[in-house]
């Protein structure tokens, strides 16, 4: 059989990798920590559902001092108090950009400080994901030495997961990286025109577009956790209606303790859909979660919407184009729409983007035969 278009791979996989890899996001585009975010998600989202304690996950943040608060945090916190055995959160260095030549020993010694703690994570054996976010622009300010970095990921324990993020990643770290997602930002002079804001695209052929997608939900629930009625979040997903995927727990957890903060839907059947295999319950289910998402965007009651998976479901032609730009268009201005997925025909819609990041697949494991992992890929 011939598969024409796009199709994206589903949760049913019959086999699973036991060899954690090593993940580089770098890029000048949006999504790099909220790729990671997305991955803590899952990760806990798993060992929700795992009776051991093998699903323990690092979130090691770099040059993002305690002393600034961040949207997740309240979001990470309630998982924390609810599964404090899934993760630990540690921070380190200034909250502000600075460049070379404003490097203070401060900022020396909270980079080392961070390193210390990443060093003895990996070798712990206590975590199955270290997350190490803004690791690459510390190593290109010269903070920590690149090659006692590269040595230390490459002797890491065989099933361990490794998440680095962040603009200017050196060359040594990507040719020891299993997975590297570029993000590049692309620019629409017509959203500009037309003073359009809030409508991110996250598309290409690289690893990070829902992991980016879950991020930036992430983001938005611990938002509204912080600042109740400050924002609700609609998470749609599309193609994606069968079980097995891991963020789920962690997202029904938050609904459990937070219900005025975010709903979740799925849709679609339980199997990847090619342009030449598509069934009338295709059409059906695309249809019934456009029609969830369109009140969604119109009423207001939302200010972050996650629609996942949009992009293939167009160039599937299983929904039509206009009445999506029309939606957009009309869309309220503090509404936030983040848009994901792959697509060979860009629809009109791209052009009302404030944000589009093309996540660009240098390597991906999976192009060499390595099965995906559940709590990392979906």
């Amino acid at each position: 059989m011939t598969r024409n278009g796009i199709g994206i791979r589903t949760a049913q996989v019959r086999q699973e990798r036991l060899v954690g890899q090593i993940h580089v996001y770098d890029g000048v585009g949006k999504g790099k920590s909220q790729a990671a975010l997305g991955v803590v998600l899952r990760s806990i989202g798993l060992g929700i559902n795992t009776p051991s304690n093998s699903n323990r996950v690092l979130l090691l943040r770099f040059l993002k001092g305690p002393e600034r608060d961040y949207d997740e945090d309240g979001a990470i916190a309630a998982l924390q108090r609810g599964f404090p055995h899934l993760i630990d959160q540690v921070r380190t260095g200034r909250a502000e950009f600075f460049g070379h030549d404003e490097i203070t020993t401060f900022d020396r010694d909270e980079a080392m400080r961070g390193w210390d703690v990443a060093k003895g994570a990996i070798a712990s054996g206590l975590y199955s994901v270290v997350v190490l976010d803004e690791i690459n622009p510390v190593l290109d300010l010269g903070l920590l030495a690149v090659d006692e970095v590269v040595r230390t990921l490459k002797s890491k324990p065989q099933e361990l997961e490794i998440i680095a993020t962040g603009r200017a990643a050196p060359q040594k770290l990507l040719d020891i990286a299993d997975l590297h997602s570029e993000m590049k930002p692309h620019h629409h002079p017509t959203a500009k025109a037309l003073f359009l804001e809030g409508i991110e695209i996250y598309t290409g052929a690289g690893k990070g577009k829902s992991t980016s997608a879950l991020g930036k939900a992430l983001q938005a629930i611990g938002r509204g956790i912080n600042h109740p009625g400050s924002t609700r979040v609609l998470i749609m997903q599309w193609l994606k209606g069968g079980t097995g995927y891991t963020e789920d727990a962690a997202i029904a957890a938050l609904q459990q303790s937070y219900p005025e903060v975010v709903d979740h839907q799925r849709c679609g059947g339980d199997a990847i859909v090619w342009r030449n295999s598509r069934q009338e319950l295709d059409y059906v289910e695309a249809e019934r979660g456009w029609e969830i998402a369109k009140v969604a965007i119109a009423s207001g009651l939302y200010k972050t919407i996650i629609l996942d998976e949009l992009n293939p479901t167009v160039d599937l032609e299983l929904l039509p184009v206009e009445p999506i730009v029309q939606a957009l268009l009309r869309k309220p201005r503090d509404t936030e729409i983040i848009i994901t997925g792959r697509c060979q025909n860009p629809p009109a819609y791209f052009d009302l983007a404030s944000v589009h990041s093309e996540v660009y697949c240098h390597k991906h494991y999976a192009n060499q035969g390595v099965e995906l992992k559940r709590g990392v890929d979906f």
